[in-house]
């Protein structure tokens, strides 16, 4: 564990619980008590376009410039086309983007769980603390300590997936200004931190095994420049990838509680088709191939 003692960590995911959902998860048209404006669309997502350096009508091709990158750099799992989605401090999204040629280049329903990845990594991260949603799977599990977390916030079907679909993945996509909500608790969500460190919102990647998933949503956010988790704390296996992928079920228990189970054709094993060791040696390993985010 990185930063944090077990009991700190505790207490801060405690707190995340209690009050960080509320403001993220606020109705589907973007508006809440905590919110810097009254309403979703352009105006809620000034705050990320100033992280990225650049407008609010910027982000996107900022989002597929980093997915393309990332795609091409990162070739485990299944080597497939993804979605990607980004949503500011307050769960709006700000961008939806696609890797392929066209929207059917991917799973269709990758959309959707990309939303849900991303409003996950940032309702249950803080300034101090950032949980990948990789980070939640173990947790979730029946006898796991947030049990339930999963069925706390349902997607929004009638922002999810109102059309037109013509325009899903692009610049005006149905979902852009809205709140899709939901929880999904297997890798390809991070939380995105500013040049000072401040927590400004979430990626979420899908259209791959969750893994590879995992992977490419580090390698975009490592693009956009917005991960920097200097002081961060998190559970993962080192200081400079605090919420990386957690290797260490073992006989179907994770020995921290935030494990994650190994995918296909991904360097997670410190020893090619060995077990996986609750040593966390795995996940060193895994977090090795991946961009430092310690900044």
């Amino acid at each position: 564990m990185i930063n944090k003692t077990k009991t700190s960590l505790a207490m801060a995911i405690a707190l995340t619980l209690a009050t960080g959902a509320g403001a993220a998860m606020a109705d589907s048209k973007g508006k809440s008590k905590g919110d810097d404006h009254k309403s979703g669309g352009a105006a809620a997502c000034k705050v990320v376009a100033a992280a990225l350096g650049t407008t609010v009508g910027g982000i996107h091709g900022a989002l597929k410039t980093a997915l393309a990158t990332a795609v091409a750099d990162e070739a485990s799992g299944l080597n497939l086309n993804m979605w990607a989605t980004l949503v500011n401090r307050d769960g709006v999204v700000c961008a939806v983007a696609f890797s392929g040629s066209n929207r059917n280049s991917q799973w269709p329903g990758s959309r959707v769980i990309s939303a849900q990845k991303a409003n996950t990594a940032n309702a249950f991260s803080l300034d101090t603390l950032s949980l990948s949603t990789a980070n939640l799977y173990s947790a979730v599990q029946p006898g796991g300590s947030l049990f339930g977390l999963q069925e706390s916030n349902p997607v929004a079907t009638d922002v999810a997936y109102k059309g037109p679909v013509g325009n899903f993945g692009k610049k005006n996509d149905p979902m852009v200004g809205e709140r899709p909500g939901g929880v999904n608790v297997f890798g390809g969500g991070l939380a995105l931190y500013n040049a000072s460190h401040r927590l400004v919102g979430a990626i979420g990647l899908s259209g791959d095994t969750s893994c590879a998933d995992h992977a490419i949503a580090w390698r975009v956010r490592n693009n956009l420049k917005l991960d920097n988790l200097a002081g961060v704390g998190g559970v993962g296996p080192d200081p400079d990838h605090i919420d990386s992928v957690v290797f260490d079920i073992d006989a179907g228990a994770s020995a921290g509680g935030f494990g994650h189970p190994v995918c296909i054709n991904s360097d997670n094993l410190s020893t090619p088709g060995a077990p996986v060791a609750a040593s966390n040696a795995s996940s060193t390993a895994y977090a090795a191939t991946l961009p430092a985010s310690n900044h």
